[in-house]
C-alpha cells in the first residue's frame, strides 16, 4: 500500500513538467486511477504553491468528479429514476461535488416535520393545499427568487433548502416531495415557461402554482395561458410528468443560467449531462 501511494505521489509530482506531452500523459494516467486519487491531488494542491500546477490539479479533480457524476446520473436513469430527490441531488453535485445525499434528505425531513403537524386528513383537497401553502410559504417562508431568477443556485436543491429561495421547478420539487409524504396526490406538470403541480385523483384535478405561493387554479386557466402564449394545446401541459422530465428541465434551466453568465465550459458539460438523461 505504501509503495502504491509513493507511486501515486511521484506521478502527481510530474504535473509541474514543462513538456506538454509529458503532462498530458501524466494526466491520462492519473485519470485512469479514478476518484481514489483525489485525496492525494488535494494534498498536493495544498502543498504546491505553483499556480500552474494548482490549476492542473483543479482541472483533473473536476474532470474526475464530472465523470463519476455522469455514471451516477446514467445509473439513476437506467434504474428507473425512482427518486426525483436523488436526481436533484446528483445535479447539485455538479456544483457541490462533496454534497452528501443524506444532507439533502435531512433538510427535507426538517421541512416535513415542520409541516405535518399542521395538516388535517379530513379536510377537502383544496383546504389541504391551503394548509400546506400556509406551512411552506407562511411558517417556513419559502418563496420565489425573483431578484436573481437565472442564478444557477435556484436549480440546486441544497441551496434552495438553505436559502428558501428558488425557481418554479426547484420549489415545486420540494413542495411535491412534502405533499407526497403527506399522502397527497400531487405531481409535476411541464407547462411552457412555468413548471407547476397538479392535485389529481380519479374524480378530481386542479393545479397549483408554487411560484405564486401555491395559488390554486383550473384547467380552464391553463387553456387561457396556452392561448396567450399562442401555442397549440398538448396533453403534457395538463398531465403529470415523470422524474426524468423534471431532471431534464432542471438541466435545461442550468444551461440557460450558465449561458447568461457566458460560461461556455459549463454549458458544454451540462449538455453532456442532458444527453445522459434524455
Amino acid at each position: 500500500m505504501l509503495q502504491e501511494e509513493s507511486k501515486i505521489k511521484a506521478l502527481i509530482s510530474l504535473l509541474d513538467d514543462e513538456d506538454t506531452e509529458v503532462t498530458v500523459q501524466v494526466k491520462n494516467e492519473i485519470m485512469s486511477i479514478g476518484e481514489s486519487i483525489i485525496p492525494f491531488l488535494e494534498d498536493e494542491w495544498g502543498k504546491n504553491f505553483n499556480p500552474l500546477v494548482q490549476k492542473r490539479i483543479e482541472d483533473i479533480i473536476h474532470q474526475l468528479h464530472f465523470l463519476t457524476l455522469k455514471d451516477k446520473l446514467r445509473h439513476w436513469k437506467n434504474s428507473g429514476a425512482v427518486d426525483v430527490i436523488e436526481g436533484m441531488w446528483l445535479l447539485a453535485c455538479y456544483q457541490y461535488p462533496d454534497l452528501e445525499f443524506q444532507k439533502v434528505k435531512t433538510a427535507l425531513d426538517q421541512v416535513y416535520f415542520e409541516v405535518w403537524p399542521d395538516m388535517k386528513e379530513d379536510l377537502a383537497p383544496t383546504d389541504q393545499i391551503k394548509l400546506l401553502n400556509s406551512a411552506i410559504f407562511g411558517k417556513l417562508k419559502f418563496g420565489a427568487n425573483t431578484k436573481n431568477f437565472h442564478s444557477p443556485s435556484n436549480s440546486m436543491i441544497n441551496s434552495v433548502l438553505e436559502s428558501k429561495r428558488g425557481n418554479p421547478i426547484s420549489l415545486c420539487v420540494i413542495y411535491m416531495h412534502i405533499a407526497q409524504r403527506l399522502k397527497l396526490p400531487v405531481y409535476g406538470v411541464n407547462l411552457p415557461n412555468l413548471f407547476i403541480l397538479t392535485y389529481k385523483t380519479e374524480g378530481l384535478q386542479f393545479y397549483i402554482n408554487v411560484f405564486n405561493k401555491g395559488l390554486v387554479f383550473t384547467r380552464e386557466d391553463i387553456d387561457n395561458y396556452i392561448t396567450q402564449l399562442n401555442i397549440a394545446k398538448n396533453d403534457i401541459f395538463y398531465e403529470p410528468c415523470n422524474n426524468i422530465d423534471i431532471v431534464t428541465r432542471v438541466l435545461r434551466n442550468l444551461i440557460v443560467s450558465f449561458e447568461k453568465l457566458g460560461d461556455t465550459e459549463r454549458v458544454e458539460e451540462l449538455n453532456q449531462l442532458l444527453e445522459v438523461v434524455m
